[in-house]
């Protein structure tokens, strides 16, 4: 069993596959009502492979899984395959940086922790039949964003200068990725391979609290906790949230080239059947998983940017409930419904110290999210072939004007 569950992250896709047809053979799965539409793969950043994502996702419970990686759709088509072999629905989706330049929030922060006036948005339930387009438009986005990969990592090690020890991005940080298969190269590839430079230097523990103190890094007393325990299997990522927190500001450069505006990422997922949904973040602050400082996002501007998001086409809003307050989501939900935006949900995961089950969404409030989970599903089968039969698409606009009839329709079908 320990062979075949590291043979789940193995460098062939096939073998991932086969390893995962031989767990979920050996093992039983009973399906809750959970449902994650949020699971980051290697393909992006993260412990798992597309296959160790549904295998993972099987083992929680989940009755649908769904992938979210940055940048990137290379990991689709094991995904849905892997789903096939577990026998669990699965979703697909990306996530991208967009650019409000246009809009009233260029010089506001919405929901990027890094910069001003681009805002991170998902794409959820593109199918088969829209993965090709997408994949085109994401070439720029690749190209431009390795360019500036390299910029952040020359002002990294100006930083670390101190530390006496130094990043290459070619030998230390891209093997790290994904990128010679199509995957992206994130921050966090950044600071993962960062973080391995340090426990290689001043191994952990105490060694490693200093060294952060050296760089005047302030470490929360969650991250202190997890950094003090040097027997802790996620210690490489516990560094890396703590640096994420408080690093990327003093190395972040701007995103601009590699940006789609808000109105060509409408169009792109228009083009490929997918569904554009603003990923909202709200004010931090206990950050869950400690890779965020205390920090004001777009609450204060909630009822402007709602706004702006129905105007300017986007059909979603997705968010996580373990994020956020009640008030919070209370407050977004009622928006939403007011401008007809379809609420979407799924718990961040890009860490082994996560859960796959989001529990707060077990909440009775938040049942529309499992329904709409499974409409991504349905909507992706519909549109498998035809990206014009997808939710919000041409047909479904004049077949089923009203949110509630295409929800019910596009479960239909999946379930």
């Amino acid at each position: 069993m320990q062979a075949l569950l590291q043979k789940l992250n193995h460098p062939d896709v096939n073998e991932r596959l086969s390893a995962l047809a031989e767990l979920c053979k050996a093992e039983g799965y009973t399906p809750s009502e959970d449902v994650n539409n949020h699971i980051h793969t290697f393909y992006s950043f993260s412990p798992y492979s597309p296959s160790a994502a549904v295998y993972y996702a099987r083992k929680a419970g989940l009755a649908t899984a769904g992938i979210m990686d940055h940048d990137s759709v290379a990991g689709l088509d094991e995904f849905r395959k892997a789903g096939e072999i577990a026998n669990l629905p699965v979703t697909c989706g990306l996530e991208i940086r967009v650019s409000f330049a246009d809009s009233p929030f260029s010089n506001r922060r919405v929901n990027n922790p890094d910069q001003d006036g681009v805002a991170y948005i998902a794409l959820h339930a593109l199918p088969k039949a829209g993965q090709g387009t997408v994949a085109e438009a994401l070439k720029k986005v690749a190209h431009y964003r390795g360019l500036r990969n390299r910029k952040m990592v020359e002002r990294l090690n100006e930083i670390i200068k101190p530390l006496e020890i130094e990043l290459s991005y070619d030998k230390d940080v891209l093997p790290l990725s994904k990128a010679h298969e199509g995957g992206s190269v994130t921050e966090r590839h950044l600071l993962y391979a960062l973080s391995q430079k340090l426990i290689g230097k001043f191994g952990k523990g105490e060694p490693i609290l200093k060294a952060l103190e050296r760089l005047s890094i302030p470490v929360s007393e969650k991250n202190r906790r997890w950094l003090s325990d040097v027997d802790s299997p996620h210690y490489a990522y516990d560094l890396l949230g703590a640096l994420k927190g408080e690093l990327v500001a003093s190395f972040y450069v701007d995103a601009k080239e590699e940006l789609l505006s808000a109105k060509e990422a409408i169009a792109l997922a228009n083009a490929s059947g997918a569904i554009a949904a603003y990923a909202y973040l709200g004010d931090v602050t206990d950050s869950v998983t400690g890779d965020k400082r205390q920090q004001a996002f777009e609450d204060s501007d909630l009822e402007e940017l709602v706004e702006y998001l129905a105007e300017t086409g986007f059909q979603a809003v997705t968010y996580m409930p373990s994020r956020n307050t009640k008030a919070q989501l209370a407050r977004l939900k009622r928006l939403c419904e007011a401008k007809g935006l379809l609420q979407i949900s799924g718990e961040d995961i890009n860490s082994p110290r996560q859960n796959f089950i989001c529990y707060a969404a077990r909440d009775p409030e938040f049942a529309n999210l499992v329904d709409a989970a499974w409409a991504l599903i349905g909507s992706e089968k519909a549109a498998e072939k035809d990206v014009s039969n997808a939710m919000f698409g041409p047909k479904d606009r004049a077949d089923r004007p009203g949110l509630s009839e295409k929800l019910a329709y596009y479960k239909g079908l999946a379930r």
